[in-house]
């Protein structure tokens, strides 16, 4: 094994391996600790419990129970680092105690299956590309009923536009829905409370396609307002403002429609004080220029919404560092 040298790692395993000196300090005097590993088998099991006054037969059962390999075909091996330093053949010693061999804490006991035809060879216990997996054609699984194809057929037949794909976006929406009722109270567009139980329920097809229409139209009458030549009406070009978010500064250049940007409706070109913008007062998409700012991120466009006219000159950087030596100020 190549010898660490990574700083982190060599602290890592420091602390990891910090108690192993002491890591059985805590155990009973009669206690034994040992690793099982078995011939045919890639698992092992650490740190297994014993007494020492259990006997090799009842070593040989817990071998059994885990390997699958019966007493009488297990050849055990005795390890402590790594060498073998005791061997017990089959039908031997079946009575005596553990404390006779007197195993270090942590010895490994290894079990030879002298079996040639055992279960456990070559893998067939462990490697699970041996198994041999069940599968039923298609013509069998529909022929199966209670199935979830069976169920998508009865559902077909009482709507033919019944998808799985439609069904399982419509049942997430309804949970969603009945969410956001317990949460705020609010009922989502689409949905209505069952005055039966009180639950929320998809509204009726007739219904649903009314609700969508009404809040579809309602919705452009929205936009129509908010981005509408009304929405810069308290505006003028040249004057000083301030835009959100950020509470920027800066001069209107631009006050009008533009189609192409944003979904359309009016607009505020703004030439900024610092270079906190995205343009230089072009759009991107079409290419025209409606004011000039002085530097790729000089200027902006922003909805009247959030432009406010007023007295914002701008910022003097050293007025502020001057107005932190205040006399109310230690």
């Amino acid at each position: 094994m190549a010898a660490i040298k990574n700083e982190d790692l060599l602290a890592l395993k420091s602390y990891i391996t910090a108690a192993d000196s002491t890591q059985y300090n805590s155990l009973a005097a009669s206690t034994l600790i040992l690793d099982l590993t078995h011939s045919n088998l890639q698992q092992r099991h650490a740190e297994i419990r014993f007494d020492k006054h259990e006997t090799v037969d009842e070593l040989r059962q817990r071998i059994h129970q885990k390997s699958g390999t019966p007493p009488h075909h297990q050849h055990l091996q005795l390890k402590s680092g790594g060498s073998v330093y005791y061997e017990i053949l089959p039908n031997t010693e079946s009575e005596r105690m553990l404390g006779y061999y007197n195993l270090p804490l942590g010895s490994n006991v290894h079990c030879i299956d002298i079996n040639p035809h055992s279960n456990s060879a070559g893998g067939a216990y462990e490697d699970t590309s041996l198994v041999e997996k069940y599968r039923m054609t298609d013509e069998e699984y529909d022929k199966r009923k209670g199935t979830l194809r069976d169920w998508s057929r009865q559902k077909k037949d009482v709507d033919p536009q019944f998808s799985l794909k439609k069904h399982a976006r419509e049942h997430a929406e309804l949970v969603e829905a009945r969410r956001l009722y317990k949460e705020s109270g609010e009922v989502k567009v689409g949905f209505e409370i069952d005055e039966s139980n009180g639950t929320i329920v998809r509204c009726s097809e007739e219904d649903n396609i009314a609700t969508t229409k009404d809040d579809q139209d309602n919705a452009k009458s929205q936009v129509e307002i908010e981005n509408g030549s009304d929405s810069i009406e308290h505006l003028t070009l040249n004057a000083r403002c301030q835009v959100q978010p950020g509470s920027r500064r800066g001069e209107i250049a631009f006050l009008g429609p533009i189609d192409e940007l944003g979904g359309g409706g009016h607009w505020v070109g703004v030439i900024l004080d610092e270079p906190v913008g995205k343009t230089d007062g072009t759009v991107q998409s079409s290419g025209v220029r409606y004011f000039e700012a002085p530097g790729s991120n000089r200027g902006g466009f922003f909805r009247g919404k959030n432009v406010e006219v007023g007295d914002f000159p701008e910022i003097d950087i050293m007025d502020e560092l001057d107005s932190s030596d205040s006399e109310d100020e230690l």
